[in-house]
């Protein structure tokens, strides 16, 4: 016994010391300065704990630009947000596709749409993002999502008199699915009257359990993990395909016109029915993954803060007033448009979630030239990685970085925008809400950061039920004594009334 352990001590020796030789990296000329980390691993565990932090401390030990190594890869960080733009530019030496579509492929198991008998095709698929999402055909497709909110609202609608008490997330999440999945890939025929309702909740129930079981191993599949070892993702997002094939979807109504396109494209494509059916799985957790927390921090940030509440209630009951009460709410883009409360508040809570990581490849060596006017060597094959979430919690660009302020105008645009902002006024307008827990902020999760929206570190309890005074003009409230002058712009602000919940 005594031999075979002094045998593999030795054996572990040896192969320590050769991934010494095999793995380490020696910094050249110009080259950005390397953290040292382990063999292979390089700081993979200090990244995963806390990623802000880990990239703040070294942005103090080593500058704006630096270089570090996880799980076997090497990639070069760049923290000055005034040279963000200066990589952007570098589109003849950075490819993005390369890193997106082996990431895509190795997560999600479809073919890969690089190779050159099907590169040419999958242009044409990729551009249907910009045919079918923007202008009449984004109109109409916002509209089928409120249509869909709606009826999501209504499942478990509570009376006047009677609190329901749930987790804001789960009641976040369990609305903004439903909705969002229907929206995307329809209904089956025999499942829009209203007596299959409770069938409806049972199926959505089980692919919602799916999504979260395979989008909760995200991020150890990101960080090379295969699949297979990750038997329950892998069984739930086989799952999620299986009811996403083809001979599944034609059976289904009211399917989006960016799915119907996508589905014809892959058939003139001759891909087999599984591969297909994944791609779906790709584009179900692209159009859920970031809407979900952003949608449950928008609502969470919307009620614990009083001045924010007042106003984005003011202004639902302005534009919805109007409205007829017997008829579903119909809403024209110059509507959603005018709710710059919504806006606004939406905006913010992104920025205090928001941390995705943008991501190159460097197809050649290269310099690259920041705006402080240094130089660094980029070798070819390396990663070139921005984190705005730097700049989004810097305070000297936004003084208090980790407070709500409702009147910032920090984000830069989101494809969820107008979902998020109908889930807000459905939510405002159709039900009194109260958060139960209001004495201590809650955190993002930090292990998801690189992904784009931070879920919530743990749920908070909601309590709400049937708006009783809904249609009516709120004028016998108690207003709010407090000066929105200073908080929000003239142009915007109504006269805020209280929202009693008792």
């Amino acid at each position: 016994m005594a031999a075979w352990i002094l045998v593999t001590f030795l054996l572990v020796g040896v192969c320590f010391l050769l991934s010494r030789v095999c793995w380490s990296r020696t910094r050249r000329a110009k080259e950005p300065p390397l953290v040292k980390g382990w063999p292979f691993f390089g700081v993979v565990l200090e990244y995963g704990k806390n990623p802000l932090g880990f990239l703040q401390s070294a942005q103090q030990k080593y500058g704006d630009i630096f270089t570090c190594q996880l799980m076997g890869k090497y990639f070069t960080f760049v923290t000055d947000p005034f040279s963000f733009s200066a990589v952007m530019r570098q589109g003849k030496n950075l490819d993005f596709k390369k890193f997106s579509m082996g990431f895509s492929q190795r997560i999600f198991g479809h073919t890969d749409f690089t190779s050159p008998m099907l590169s040419e095709s999958y242009r044409d698929v990729h551009s249907l993002f910009r045919q079918t999402l923007q202008g009449p055909p984004l109109q109409q497709l916002s509209q089928n999502m409120l249509g869909n909110l709606q009826t999501a609202f209504q499942h478990c609608l509570p009376s006047e008199r009677c609190w329901k008490e749930e987790g804001l997330q789960c009641f976040t999440t369990r609305i903004m699915f439903e909705a969002g999945f229907v929206t995307l890939f329809g209904k089956k025929a025999g499942l829009l009257q209203p007596e299959g309702m409770g069938a409806v909740g049972s199926c959505m129930q089980k692919v919602m359990q799916d999504f979260h079981a395979f989008d909760g191993a995200f991020p150890a599949l990101a960080a090379g993990v295969p699949i297979t070892l990750c038997r329950r993702a892998w069984r739930a997002r086989e799952a999620l395909a299986k009811g996403l094939l083809h001979r599944e979807l034609h059976h289904r109504m009211c399917i989006s016109d960016l799915i119907q396109r996508r589905m014809d494209a892959f058939d003139r494509m001759h891909l087999n029915e599984t591969e297909k059916a994944r791609t779906h799985v790709c584009m179900l957790w692209a159009s859920q993954a970031n809407t979900l927390p952003a949608a449950f921090w928008s609502l969470y940030y919307t009620l614990r803060n009083p001045e924010a509440f007042a106003v984005a209630l003011k202004e639902v009951d302005l534009i919805l007033a109007q409205l007829p009460n017997d008829k579903p709410i119909c809403l024209s883009k110059e509507q959603l448009e005018s709710m710059t409360v919504l806006e606004s508040i939406i905006k913010e809570a992104l920025r205090l979630s928001s941390a995705s990581i943008m991501i190159r490849v460097a197809s050649d060596d290269f310099i690259l030239t920041l705006d402080s006017g240094q130089e660094a060597a980029i070798r070819k094959g390396d990663y070139i990685a921005l984190y705005p979430r730097l700049i989004h919690l810097d305070p000297d660009i936004y003084p208090n970085p980790l407070e709500f302020n409702s009147c910032s105008q920090s984000w830069d645009g989101f494809f969820a925008m107008n979902e998020i902002k109908q889930f807000l006024l459905l939510a405002l307008w159709h039900y009194d809400l109260q958060l139960s827990e209001l004495h201590d902020t809650l955190l993002p999760d930090r292990t998801r950061a690189g992904f784009g929206i931070l879920p919530p570190s743990q749920d908070v309890f909601l309590r709400y039920r049937a708006r009783a005074d809904r249609g009516r003009q709120r004028l016998t409230r108690t207003p709010i004594l407090v000066d929105l002058s200073t908080r929000f712009p003239a142009s915007r602000v109504h006269t805020p009334r209280h929202h009693q919940g008792n």
